[in-house]
């Protein structure tokens, strides 16, 4: 198990690219199964889920092309349905949720598709009812079996568009269900559907490659099937997790950072509430130049009372830069209510926090008080573990702005969700040491 040393207190300087987004290159890496003819995927990110993804399609028997540093070719014409029998196909599947979205493309090209029970961020409970029914919908039958835990599905009589109406609006449900309708009979009606920046992409490729969708972009789409769907080049968004942990991390560092090509229009609130814990931004064409900062003030509800931070599904304010939000407010002046609704166990990781001197009350598992320092106090250096992408990210952030030295344990869980962290942020400044 590998691990980060940091010294913190050092300032950086400089730009930084952000990767391709994870969280889009999930879905757009299924979909290539869509088709038997050639995609290109641009700006796909080098991590360690995306990377666990293209070998899983490998093993199902798409012709895998490596262009260049960020760029594949795949064309899914000899699957392997038989590799979906295999302990092989069981043991990746379950180490990767992002693997739970080959289920609508199998389904709807081959009429048969099997998966074990994704894995993933130690988060909470994270169901996938949400996919299962809204497949069901279409036609499906599954069956469970808990023994091994263990779903397949077949659609006997093919699928078939409908009316749905999701029970939640889930970014992988929806993209599930939005695959296997493109290639269903009739149309396919899903309100309440997930509108985030990635689906809109997964759509928008979907339809250069024949696919029938509108509604891109709200919680209504309709998608009307078609016979078969062609190849088509798509490059992926910058991640937007990424640029909002420069943006904390550029303040609680007092850093003078420049993020390059954000793709601002798709960021949605994302630097806003940056900005209402006094972040200074600027935006200069698509980059975002964050200026050095020695202190920043948390605004408060026109009413005086304490603002509160909340994720929410899109256009709301993401839950992945929950844990980023309130490791920044550690350092600033004022308070802040941190309340993370999704996930019962994504704020656990505050008791390191704690120990780093910050004065966080946890209230219940959901709900977190942050008393910010106005950096009058630094965090002082520990020794601690990443237990999951972001709250590891999060612990880097503060480890790099603590007095001495810290030590992060576990940092795959890093690596899974970030590019060359270390690396990346070395070349500005920082003293990151892999060990």
């Amino acid at each position: 198990m590998s691990s980060f040393e940091i010294t913190g207190g050092t300032k950086l300087k400089g730009s930084i690219v952000p990767q391709g987004a994870k969280n889009e290159a999930l879905q757009i890496l299924c979909a290539v199964l869509l088709t038997d003819k050639p995609v290109v995927i641009k700006n796909v990110p080098d991590i360690i889920d995306v990377n666990k993804l293209i070998e899983l399609l490998n093993n199902l028997g798409v012709l895998v092309t490596k262009i260049d540093s960020s760029t594949y070719q795949f064309e899914a014409k000899n699957i392997r349905l038989d590799f979906l029998e295999t302990e092989e196909f069981k043991k990746k599947a379950a180490a990767l949720r992002g693997s739970i979205m080959i289920i609508g493309p199998l389904l709807a090209r081959f009429g048969v598709a099997k998966m074990p029970k994704p894995g993933g961020d130690k988060i909470g409970r994270r169901r996938v009812d949400t996919h299962f029914i809204g497949l069901q919908n279409l036609g499906a039958v599954y069956n469970y079996h808990p023994g091994d835990s263990f779903y397949s599905i077949e659609a006997p009589n093919g699928l078939h568009g409908c009316y749905m109406l999701l029970d939640e609006a889930s970014v992988t449900g929806t993209a599930n269900i939005v695959m296997a309708a493109a290639l269903a009979k009739g149309k396919t009606t899903i309100y309440n559907a997930a509108c985030e920046p990635y689906l809109q992409q997964l759509c928008a490729m979907l339809n250069r490659m024949g696919a029938k969708i509108t509604g891109v972009g709200s919680n209504l789409l309709q998608v009307e099937g078609v016979e078969s769907l062609g190849g088509t080049e798509h490059t992926i968004l910058p991640d937007m997790i990424e640029i909002g942990s420069f943006i904390g991390l550029a303040a609680m560092t007092g850093s003078e950072l420049t993020i390059k090509d954000c793709r601002i229009d798709m960021l949605g609130v994302i630097p806003s509430v940056f900005q209402k814990l006094g972040i200074q931004l600027e935006f200069r064409g698509d980059d975002i130049f964050v200026p050095a900062q020695e202190k920043y003030e948390i605004e408060s509800f026109i009413d005086g009372s304490v603002l509160t931070i909340a994720d929410a599904i899109w256009p709301g304010f993401t839950p992945d830069l929950i844990s980023i939000v309130l490791v920044v407010a550690t350092q600033a002046k004022g308070s802040v209510l941190i309340h993370q609704k999704m996930f019962e166990s994504r704020l656990f990781f505050v008791d390191k926090l704690i120990d780093m001197g910050a004065q966080i009350i946890l209230c219940d598992p959901h709900r977190v008080n942050v008393i910010g320092h106005n950096k009058n106090m630094p965090l002082r250096g520990i020794s601690m573990t990443s237990p999951d992408i972001r709250a590891g990210v999060a612990l880097l952030i503060a480890a790099m702005s603590a007095e001495g030295k810290s030590t992060i344990h576990n940092i795959e869980q890093i690596d899974r969700g970030y590019q060359n962290i270390d690396t990346r942020l070395n070349a500005l400044g920082a003293k990151i040491k892999r060990i």
